[in-house]
């Protein structure tokens, strides 16, 4: 956008004597100039709807101006700044699924001064004043699996289930006990007649109580992303 500039010295032809041939203004005198103004004006914006070239620069408006005023991109960067802080004030958690490799593109991204990675495996918990395991802020927690052993149960006799245990026993009449070897027909020149009945056994086990150790996981439906807060 240039500015015009006179091509004739007008002012210089009043110093000229009636005989210079310069003090004359010819057609050519004013071809000229107008031919300069005419340049001067069509490098100009238009009012309505301009369009500008090069680097365009305007008065900068003070922060939180709401009016038709021209916003610079100082402007704009200022009421981007604030926007930013009030979202993600000092402490505040932002939460994606971008793989940011450091601080500086978190703010790159979204703003600040400085962020850092937070709550590694660990899910989000609303604070609870009234529970000790939820009542302060950052205070963390909890396990992937619980395990442990139960109490000790002993069986009533109701509860172990009903069985019994028989065993064969022989003997002949004069009470000798022939649980060895029935081959023999006779014993000590009598004969002898076998007979069988059957015998209880007597009980098996202390009777005392048992346990169980259980191992279970305790990880819910999860989904994974990054956390980051905002240090300064």
């Amino acid at each position: 956008m240039s500015d015009y500039t006179l091509a004739v010295a007008w002012s210089g032809k009043d110093a000229l004597s009636d005989s210079d041939s310069a003090k004359v203004i010819s057609g050519d005198d004013f071809d000229s100039e107008f031919t300069t103004i005419r340049t001067a004006v069509n490098s100009k914006a238009d009012i309505a709807s301009p369009t500008l070239t090069g680097t365009p620069a305007a008065p900068t408006a003070a922060a939180d101006t709401n009016t038709t005023q021209i916003a610079t991109t100082a402007f704009v960067t200022t009421a981007a700044g604030a926007l930013n802080a009030a979202a993600y004030p000092v402490g505040a958690i932002f939460t994606t699924t971008t793989a940011y490799a450091d601080s500086a593109a978190v703010v790159t991204a979204i703003g600040g001064t400085t962020w850092v990675a937070f709550g590694a495996g660990k899910v989000l918990v609303g604070l609870d004043s009234g529970d000790t395991d939820f009542d302060t802020a950052a205070e963390t927690g909890g396990a992937k699996t619980a395990s442990g052993t139960s109490g000790s149960t002993t069986l009533s006799t109701s509860q172990i289930p009903s069985h019994t245990h028989t065993g064969a026993q022989r003997s002949n009449p004069g009470g000798t006990d022939n649980a060895g070897s029935c081959s023999a027909d006779s014993e000590a020149g009598q004969s002898t007649f076998h007979t069988q009945s059957t015998k209880t056994t007597g009980s098996t086990g202390g009777g005392s109580g048992h346990t169980h150790s259980t191992s279970t996981s305790t990880v819910q439906p999860y989904i994974v992303v990054y956390f980051w807060k905002r240090t300064a």
